[in-house]
């Protein structure tokens, strides 16, 4: 009985690692593997806020920025001078991934939203590793993150798009 209390405590710390995590930042490297095996590798850098606030930042192969705020998405590409806004019919929301995962192993979690498996590792300092899932066109993604940050303090404004006065903005 007196080891039944302790195993509690830890079972349930093992969770708070992911239920606890309040905002994320980290340089990120993504792989998208189609059904024939060709990858498509970007790099940048994300930052997300709870409960559904995120920015990524994709410096490689192209320059671009998705801003997701208030069930907006907005995709911001200087190279085209281009942006565009859409309603959030279906996004990567990340805190509701990461609040939903069942703990699989030590360093590894799971859920499923929307039909669609993610898995989430996390290394040994219980930093989000990575997070690999089926995207709606049955690409495999994969993203690993390094140089990762939880819990600092982040505002809206961090999730405000700049969008320059002379760039074509479409609405959808």
């Amino acid at each position: 009985m007196k080891y039944i209390l302790p195993l509690l405590v830890l079972f349930n710390l093992s969770f708070a690692t992911l239920i606890e995590i309040n905002s994320f930042q980290a340089d990120f490297k993504q792989t998208v593997t189609d059904d024939k095996g060709a990858k498509l590798l970007y790099s940048g850098r994300v930052m997300a806020m709870n409960p559904q606030y995120a920015r990524w930042e994709y410096f490689s192969p192209v320059n671009k920025s998705i801003y997701v705020a208030e069930n907006k998405i907005i995709l911001i590409e200087p190279e085209i001078e281009q942006a565009i806004v859409r309603n959030a019919s279906y996004n990567f929301n990340f805190f509701k991934i990461l609040k939903s995962a069942k703990q699989v192993t030590k360093n590894s979690f799971s859920t499923f939203i929307e039909e669609n498996e993610y898995l989430i590792k996390t290394n040994e300092k219980d930093m989000i590793a990575s997070i690999s899932y089926k995207d709606e066109f049955d690409n495999g993604v994969e993203i690993i993150f390094q140089n990762q940050t939880q819990n600092a303090n982040l505002s809206k404004s961090d999730f405000a798009p700049l969008i320059p006065k002379n760039y074509d903005v479409i609405e959808e």
